[in-house]
């Protein structure tokens, strides 16, 4: 849905020299909205909702039911504002520290620790806290919670699982996509294919160090996948050093070492060129290579995220955005309700089911490719005809893992990328990763922020 690249952060030094220029950007979108009024008789209140859908079909489809609410509701009015991904965290911190901030943030749950720290998100009412825990799946409800407190609702969701291409598979006499890790290194070895040159031709397993999400967000999928998790339970320090963490480094590492995987090659243009054979990523990617790919979509297929043994328990990474609302508004019980009639509300959807019904933002997400929290509405809104590769992500809801999202989750994210790809390109090995990892990012996590 929104690019694989999201999650690149700023550094503190970054931070301080754009603040300038993102109080400058108004990025204002939508209908036309008085100024914030005060809710007297022709004079309504004006919401304004924060996120980055800035432009085309993300721009347009949140557009659609603000348009709706804002026909609808004399008293209560929205209006949009929107910044490019890489501005958001920012923008969020900058404007609230100018008493600029908007009434209804839409933030990337990675982000949650760090703005809940700053003070900036409000813990959701008592009444839209149950209504959460029942609609929402538990990687969801996670993912929009800290400290055990829920500050919004779950929009985008995304789960990782195995993207394979069925021709390159098939013509190294593999009959399907891996299920064990066992599997998965054997298939990327008979698959990977280089020139006379040892220049890579086909990359049996597609390793990226493109962006965050991709050089992170597949490490992390197979170490959930592994039984691991990132960061400790109380958030204080990093768990990746483990008998779960070693044996995803040790799994990535010989596919580099042994020809299966180039880090340097962008995996997203080599996978849709037919130049990767399997790839871990997340299910927004489903939209594009059909977009992007035309009659050879009907290669792609996409299977649940390999364990490493066959009688493991599946487990995968889940990210995800979610709505709340600001400390600062001046409007909370006016922006809770706006939220509730966008995320609960259930309304009249196409659907092979007769009366279906779903809530418009899960229509919202899976009419830009996506999906939400929401397993009820996704299987009434991937009903029958819908592409069979967007239920393996669905399926995944039920036991995906959220991103850990302490307060100093950003930073964390980028050092461990860091040291990822100096395993992967030969500067680290698997223990001086682990080692240095440990000490990094249990120095950002443990600070006080």
């Amino acid at each position: 849905m929104t690019p694989s690249h999201r999650t690149g952060g700023l550094s503190r030094r970054h931070f301080a020299l754009v603040l300038p220029s993102v109080l400058l950007a108004s990025g204002a979108s939508g209908c036309a909205a008085p100024h914030q009024g005060t809710g007297r008789p022709g004079d309504p209140i004006v919401l304004t909702l924060l996120s980055h859908y800035a432009s085309g079909t993300l721009k347009e489809a949140l557009q659609r039911p603000v348009d709706e609410w804002n026909a609808t509701h004399d008293r209560v009015k929205v209006r949009t504002k929107a910044v490019e991904f890489t501005d958001l965290l920012t923008t969020f911190m900058v404007r609230q520290a100018a008493g600029q901030g908007a009434d209804i943030l839409h933030p990337y749950c990675l982000w949650n620790g760090q703005l809940v720290q700053a003070g900036v998100l409000r813990p959701a009412p008592s009444e839209h806290t149950e209504e959460i825990r029942r609609g929402y799946g538990g990687a969801a409800v996670g993912a929009s919670s800290v400290g055990g407190k829920i500050y919004g609702y779950p929009t985008e969701v995304q789960t990782y699982a195995l993207y394979y291409n069925r021709r390159l598979l098939r013509e190294a006499g593999i009959a399907r996509p891996p299920r064990t890790w066992r599997e998965l290194e054997e298939a990327a070895y008979r698959t990977a294919r280089r020139d006379g040159y040892g220049n890579t031709l086909v990359q049996g397993f597609g390793l990226s160090t493109y962006d965050d999400s991709t050089t992170v967000g597949q490490t992390l999928a197979l170490l959930n996948a592994a039984g691991g998790t990132f960061v400790s339970a109380d958030g204080r320090s990093t768990a990746i050093d483990s008998p779960a963490g070693r044996a995803v480094f040790d799994l990535e590492h010989r596919l580099v070492v042994k020809g299966a995987s180039a880090p340097g090659v962008n995996v997203y243009k080599a996978f849709q060129s037919g130049q990767v054979a399997m790839v871990v990523s997340a299910g927004w990617w489903t939209g594009s290579l059909k977009t992007e790919m035309g009659k050879d979509y009907h290669d792609v297929g996409v299977a649940p995220l390999p364990v490493p043994e066959a009688d493991d328990r599946r487990a995968t990474l889940s990210t995800g955005f979610m709505l709340g609302v600001n400390t600062a508004s001046e409007h909370p019980r006016e922006a809770w309700e706006f939220l509730r009639w966008l995320n609960t509300e259930k309304v009249s959807v196409k659907s092979t089911k007769k009366g279906a019904t779903a809530t418009r933002m899960s229509s919202l997400q899976v009419s830009v490719g996506s999906l939400t929290g929401r397993a009820e509405d996704m299987r009434t809104l991937l009903s029958e005809g819908s592409d069979p590769n967007l239920h393996p992500f669905l399926d995944a809801l039920a036991y995906a893992v959220p991103e850990p999202n302490v307060a100093g989750a950003q930073q964390a994210k980028s050092l461990l990328r860091k040291n990822i790809e100096a395993l992967w390109t030969g500067q680290q090995s698997v223990d001086e990763s682990l080692r240095t990892i440990r000490r990094q990012v249990d120095q950002e996590v443990s600070r006080s922020w």
